[in-house]
């Protein structure tokens, strides 16, 4: 299961109820933070979830209201003396401009009392976890080098415990086993299979977030089957030569890449102040029910359809 939080939802500028955008998505002990927006230190302590595990930080691409938090954010761990290493994660142009940030202007001059390990993202895995990988994929938005990011558990098999209980499995190491595909031998001599007691092949969770994005054509089979996809509406169907002028999307042009990628729900964000939300959320509903716009501190679990 992955737990996804919203710290900021606005397109472009703050608005009063929506700030810049920023996303948490936390799976075990691992947080990652997907863009940081001017404000967004402010709105972590905000919500409650601190700087506490803040070690791998993701970027979507290059413009400001997704990249100026960083400045804040590494100021203040920075004299907390927190975190022995942050990764920043992005593609070159992005990096380069989150370099000239952070050296040119937060640490001109001094050396940074954690170690900062920027990370060359390309199309592909970029972080391995014990059950998780996370995949950055190409999205087309003004400027090179932009990605979305997909979380990813890996398929399992689940332990069934009762079918264990009635074979005489212990508990204990000997379930540990079975469950990392090794048999075991009881001590009445009978070998017990993992086969026995392990259940059929199931899809772990799967969260994609797009970022900013112009078109969806490419976008259908990074995000196909997701659980959840988070996506932009920064404009509305009536303004879709804008959008496209501008490399956004409309609330309806999301929709219909959730409905084109058969993901269970869709979540949008990067919301203009020059519309309504419910206005948005109709116009997506129309074309998939299964949507939602997202509000700043709102929390979502994200669990392997079922």
């Amino acid at each position: 299961m992955f737990e996804l939080t919203f710290l900021g939802t606005a397109a472009s500028a703050p608005l009063p109820r929506r700030g810049l955008t920023s996303t948490i998505v936390s799976h075990d002990e691992y947080r990652f933070m997907i863009d940081c927006g001017e404000g967004t230190q402010r709105q972590l302590m905000t919500s409650g979830l601190g700087f506490r595990r803040l070690e791998h930080i993701l970027i979507t691409h290059a413009h400001l209201d997704h990249i100026l938090g960083l400045g804040g954010i590494l100021s203040t761990l920075s004299q907390w003396e927190t975190l022995e290493r942050i990764h920043i994660y992005g593609g070159r142009s992005t990096l380069d401009r989150v370099e000239d940030l952070l050296f040119g202007i937060v640490f001109r001059g001094v050396r940074p009392p954690m170690q900062i390990e920027f990370v060359d993202v390309k199309a592909g895995i970029i972080l391995s976890g014990d059950d998780f990988d996370v995949v950055a994929f190409p999205v087309q938005h003004r400027g090179p080098d932009c990605y979305g990011y997909l979380f990813q558990e890996r398929s399992r098999r689940p332990f069934l415990n009762d079918r264990a209980t009635e074979l005489g499995v212990p508990n204990g190491p000997e379930r540990r086993l079975l469950v990392n595909g090794e048999p075991i031998t009881l001590q009445d001599g009978r070998v017990i299979e993992p086969d026995q007691v392990l259940g059929d092949l199931q899809r772990g969770a799967k969260l994609a977030l797009t970022g900013d994005t112009g078109e969806t054509a490419s976008l259908v089979k990074a995000v196909r089957d997701a659980d959840v996809l988070v996506t932009e509406a920064t404009y509305s169907a009536a303004e879709t030569e804008m959008a496209c002028q501008n490399a956004h999307l409309t609330a309806a042009q999301a929709a219909q890449l959730a409905r084109d990628a058969g993901v269970r729900q869709l979540i949008l964000t990067h919301i203009s102040g020059r519309h309504r939300e419910t206005d948005l959320e109709a116009e997506a509903r129309a074309i998939f029910p299964n949507t939602v716009i997202a509000r700043d501190f709102d929390t979502f679990k994200v669990n392997r359809t079922e």
